[in-house]
């Protein structure tokens, strides 16, 4: 029993290590967008230059996800996590020392790079520690980091109005050198012995293996539907939420900025963390919990969109999208945990890399398909009537998956 109990502590002690490195890497990828005026004071460059160094990101960190998933299957997971946080702390340190636009743009590929490797090792890991009633509580715990590095992403803005605008570049990327150079000696892949017979990894030969693999299986092509149809929505919702409070209720650029963030993102924490504790507690009865879960929360999200879109009354909006926001965020903590109710652990991260680089795809595509509407003349409130649909498809995709487990 003591044995066990070491055990479970260093599986916990592993979520509190990555919680800290999710947030550093949001932090990291965010907090250029909130210092827009001090970055182009000092190195000048058009609206459509400073929105290509965050495209740039996302386009080579879309792209690179499905083989970073590879390497850490292939390879060790924990060495995967510590060279990507090592290489994107000093790409972030380095970026510190960017003097034009096209040197900008090259730290900001680099990032996307190295950023690329650590969301899937990081979940595959969690999966390989965390077995059973706790995977879903571990894996949202995690998520909740990330969604805390995108609440601080301010931080970026604010340090640059009170000091440069490199000051945070470098000092972030200091403190993740060190933090890489610390975990080296705490960080490790979970004991083989830990691992159960079926858990035990024994890598494919090759990258085109896994993927026809993979492909080859019904429920794996149903969950990425439906992580592409969330995806959809959810960029059609966040995107846009502060452009509809400003437009509908008529608020000020601060006040629309702080109900569709900070209460947002405050209600999707507290939704990975529920989620992920009603999915562990009813697995322990329904082998498919992890599956009803999410799927009952796109279930109370689809008509709390379609609420929001109706309503005159500002605080009925503001609930509706709290509502959303809390019940979709339980797709969030269970998504890993489905696919490892899919597949074996030796292509998760591969797996996940995938669902990542489609997710990142949608994204961009939802981004710019709502400007386009609104370009032609269709109001906010019917794009989030079509999410609300979005949603419905996404959790049929969702129930029409059968596990291994």
């Amino acid at each position: 029993m003591e044995r066990s109990g070491k055990t479970m502590a260093r599986a916990w002690m592993v979520v509190g290590l990555l919680f800290i490195i999710a947030m550093l890497n949001y932090i990291d990828r965010t907090m250029i967008t909130t210092m827009r005026s001090s970055i182009v004071n000092a190195i000048p460059m058009t609206d459509a230059e400073f929105g290509l160094l965050t495209a740039a990101f996302l386009w080579v960190y879309g792209l690179f996800s499905p083989l970073a998933g590879f390497l850490a299957d292939r390879f060790s997971r924990s060495k995967v996590i510590l060279v990507s946080l090592l290489i994107w702390s000093l790409v972030t340190w380095m970026t510190s020392y960017a003097t034009s636009f096209q040197g900008l743009l090259v730290t900001r590929a680099l990032m996307g790079l190295s950023e690329a490797c650590y969301i899937p090792a990081a979940l595959a890991l969690i999966m390989d520690y965390h077995k059973g009633s706790t995977r879903s509580l571990a894996t949202g715990i995690h998520m909740a980091g990330i969604m805390a590095g995108q609440s601080l992403g301010f931080l970026g803005g604010w340090i640059a109005e009170n000091h440069q605008w490199n000051t945070a570049f470098f000092s972030f990327g200091i403190f993740g050198m060190v933090y890489a150079v610390l975990l080296l000696f705490v960080l490790k892949d979970a004991p083989r012995e830990q691992m159960g017979d079926k858990e035990k990894r024994n890598p494919v030969t090759g990258f085109p293996a896994t993927l026809k693999l993979l492909f080859r299986k019904r429920s794996y092509i149903l969950l990425l539907i439906f992580f592409a149809l969330v995806s959809l929505m959810a960029w059609l919702v966040v995107g846009w939420l502060p452009t509809y409070f400003q437009e509908k209720f008529l608020l000020s650029q601060t006040r629309a900025g702080i109900y569709s963030t900070g209460y947002v993102f405050t209600a999707a924490i507290f939704g990975v963390l529920a989620g992920g504790v009603l999915a562990d507690q009813w697995s322990k009865v329904n082998k498919r919990a992890r599956i009803w879960v999410p799927a009952i929360g796109l279930c109370v999200a689809a008509p709390a969109i379609f609420l929001a879109s109706y309503t005159s009354l500002l605080f009925v909006a503001v609930g509706c999208f709290v509502v959303y926001a809390f019940t979709k965020s339980f797709t969030d903590t269970n998504t890993m945990p489905i696919l490892s109710m899919i597949v074996g652990t030796e292509y998760r991260a591969t797996g996940y890399g995938i669902l990542n680089f489609c997710g990142t795809l949608i994204g961009g595509i939802a981004l710019y398909f709502g400007g386009a509407l609104r370009d032609a003349h269709i109001s906010l409130s019917v794009i989030y009537q079509s999410a609300a649909f979005l949603i419905v498809l996404a959790a049929l995709a969702l129930m029409g998956i059968r596990t291994k487990a």
